[in-house]
């Protein structure tokens, strides 16, 4: 019998033997659904987040920093490197044939949160004319537009719920005195963070600056990117760089993402070392209960090699109904709950692609966990066999 009849014939035999070892293939699969479970369910998270970041990135929008900006914050444009920026080829126009294209700056304010008291830091944005075209997923709930000159703010809903003084009607005090929220807004899909806006002349004044920090513009259409690009390049008085939206959010979302990833990479390690302590028993019990059995298919010609390679995939096929059922329970349990990090909100999402980690996560584990009984198997003597006649 070659080798590959005799693997064959070897995993056949291991897989009906499976009622009579029900016990410990039911463990093998359980630790495999924990640690396969965990990590989708906290790995959800990441993804998650980044789905609520992304939601409303268009590829027809672009931010402009200057050079070797690490952040907005490290950013600097001046008012009439701004002005020249907004009229760069391939800008889109609104319907008063305006550019579509708003000067932002940032200013970190405290605020309290209404759940603990607790003080927390966010940028408030001053914003130039404009903003309404420059996003058009922002839709007032309440109130009005912040006015040009005027000390008024426009607070998101989260801003509203989550802490004091941002309802509309209400005054936040900032530096230069009272600063009155004549509105609240939803942006499109996602909730995000809190994100407050307010006259951008008005900031600078107010906060003794003298420049933006970032520019944003709206395409005519996407393929212009290369041409904006070139165009803000060749002009020696601007040294800036444009980016696309997306990458940008991408950028400013590794930290989190890192975080979150470290977490449940090292929590789902921990739990992946279990699940391959528990299975790799399971198995060597599985093994010794078959000496004599293994012994007598060495003693009559069967070699090691199949022998390995059954007891292998023996563990692989265990190992992968617990990753299915570690998965389903973590989209059971988790997909489209809320979490709020890093006084972010979003929802876990299960994407197919954690599923199918999850699945190649199982299938380590099967493959760490059935190594050395594997082994074992191989090396049981035939004398064993001998004995036993």
């Amino acid at each position: 019998m070659n080798v590959v009849k005799q693997f064959r014939a070897l995993l056949g035999m291991n897989l009906l033997g499976i009622p009579a070892r029900l016990g410990l293939v039911c463990t093998i699969i359980i630790g495999v659904a924990s640690a396969v479970g965990v990590l989708v369910s906290m790995l959800a998270m990441g993804v998650g987040a980044r789905e609520e970041a992304m939601g409303n990135v268009r590829p027809d929008r672009v931010i402009v920093r200057s050079i070797d900006a690490q952040g907005a914050m490290q950013s600097s444009i001046a008012k009439d490197a701004a002005s020249l920026i907004r009229e760069q080829p391939g800008v889109k126009r609104n319907a008063k044939g305006e550019p579509i294209a708003v000067s932002e700056v940032l200013v970190f304010v405290q605020a309290r949160r209404k759940l603990d008291g607790a003080q927390i830091g966010f940028p408030v944005v001053g914003a130039s004319a404009g903003l309404a075209d420059y996003l058009p997923e922002m839709h007032l709930t309440s109130g009005r537009m912040f006015r040009s000159g005027l000390r008024e703010l426009i607070a998101s809903n989260k801003c509203a719920r989550e802490f004091k003084d941002f309802a509309v009607g209400d005054k936040r005090q900032l530096r230069g005195g009272d600063w009155l929220v004549v509105g609240s807004f939803d942006l499109g899909r996602t909730e995000g963070s809190c994100v407050v806006y307010a006259d951008g002349e008005e900031i600078l004044t107010t906060y003794g600056r003298d420049t933006y920090n970032e520019v944003d513009l709206m395409l005519q259409s996407a393929v212009g990117f290369a041409d904006l690009s070139k165009a803000l390049k060749a002009n020696p008085a601007l040294r800036v760089d444009a980016k696309h939206e997306a990458e940008i959010t991408e950028r400013d979302m590794q930290d989190i993402n890192g975080i979150l990833n470290f977490v449940s990479y090292f929590v789902g390690s921990i739990m992946a070392i279990a699940a391959t302590i528990g299975a790799a028993n399971s198995l060597y019990a599985i093994v010794d209960g078959r000496r004599r059995e293994l012994a007598t298919l060495r003693a009559i010609g069967f070699n090691a090699a199949p022998i390995i390679a059954s007891v292998l995939s023996e563990s692989v096929l265990l190992a992968l109904p617990g990753a299915l059922l570690g998965a389903l329970a973590a989209w059971l349990l988790f997909d489209g709950m809320a979490a709020s990090p890093f006084g972010m909100n979003f929802r876990l999402a299960v994407s197919p692609s954690l599923v199918l980690l999850g699945l190649g996560w199982a299938l380590g584990i099967g493959v760490l966990s059935g190594l050395l009984p594997a082994l074992r198997a191989a090396r049981v003597p035939v004398s064993v066999a001998l004995r036993a006649t």
